[in-house]
């Protein structure tokens, strides 16, 4: 029986921080760590089905042509793999998660899971498209570091043992935006907004710009679906895996280790302890 820990980063067409979240999977433990570009998936030569972790990391996918990520989307859908006549990379993605194995959009890789549907992912239905991440209030690209506070009471697998991080964002458009009341009301009363935008001390998330880079409703910076295993989140964790990666690492005391790495051994001790 085969007993490694495998996690895969999918890269290409505009992607560019796949290095650094191959590099946060493995310190966090994964014993195979592939990056893994999209022609690949595309010609049958890789097969997700291999992995117990999918990673979708940030970029400019397709140069955020028809908005970002979703011109990627399309692709996933539509595309055929070489060799079948039918199968298409979302039939993969949706067998990845019927096997229960979780999934992680960073960024750009948020915008695709929200725009693919597989965020909220309500009853099941991970193909409809519900919610979207567009422009940013401010109307310009944001580049800062923002407090997060975790929703403690979130099922999300990924954001377990921490009261809040400190995390950079970087983009254009990440304002989070439900197709409707009804749908956001559902996304928090079931506590899937697993972080949020918030103060200093990680208490409230009734905050405005700086704090909230981008404008979401309830400074929703990422959401998990039902059942925690499936998030994805605006802010840059594996840009955060050591503290010379902190803005002020040569004024402060810092923790060798960086706040982003939470969430990435999260994903391998979930791995390890359920897939396995």
């Amino acid at each position: 029986m085969n007993n490694k820990t495998k996690a895969a980063v999918i890269t290409g067409y505009g992607v560019n921080c796949e290095r650094e979240m191959a590099h946060a999977c493995r310190i966090a433990g994964f014993d195979t760590v592939d990056i893994i570009h999209i022609c690949d998936l595309l010609s049958g030569a890789k097969n997700i089905s291999e992995y117990h972790f999918l990673n979708f990391a940030g970029g400019f996918l397709d140069g955020d042509d028809l908005g970002s990520a979703k011109a990627c989307v399309n692709r996933f859908k539509s595309a055929p793999v070489a060799g079948s006549d039918s199968s298409r990379i979302v039939d993969q993605i949706l067998k990845f998660i019927d096997d229960k194995k979780i999934i992680f959009g960073i960024c750009n890789g948020f915008q695709l899971m929200v725009k693919f549907g597989i965020l909220p992912g309500f009853g099941g239905d991970h193909t409809t498209q519900k919610a979207t991440l567009t422009f940013n209030e401010s109307a310009k690209f944001e580049d800062r570091w923002t407090y997060l506070k975790i929703n403690e009471s979130s099922p999300c697998v990924f954001t377990k043992g921490a009261k809040g991080v400190y995390l950079p964002v970087r983009h254009g458009e990440g304002n989070f935006i439900a197709e409707d009341d009804e749908l956001y009301e559902r996304i928090v009363s079931g506590n899937l907004n697993a972080i949020m935008y918030s103060d200093a001390q990680y208490e409230s998330t009734d905050v405005s710009y700086p704090l909230n880079p981008n404008g979401s409703k309830g400074s929703i910076a990422g959401i998990c679906d039902e059942t925690g295993r499936l998030f994805g989140m605006m802010p840059h964790p594996e840009a955060y895996l050591h503290y010379t990666n902190h803005p002020r690492w040569t004024r402060e005391e810092l923790p060798e280790e960086g706040m982003g790495l939470l969430f990435f051994k999260n994903a391998y001790e979930y791995v390890k302890e359920t897939l396995i």
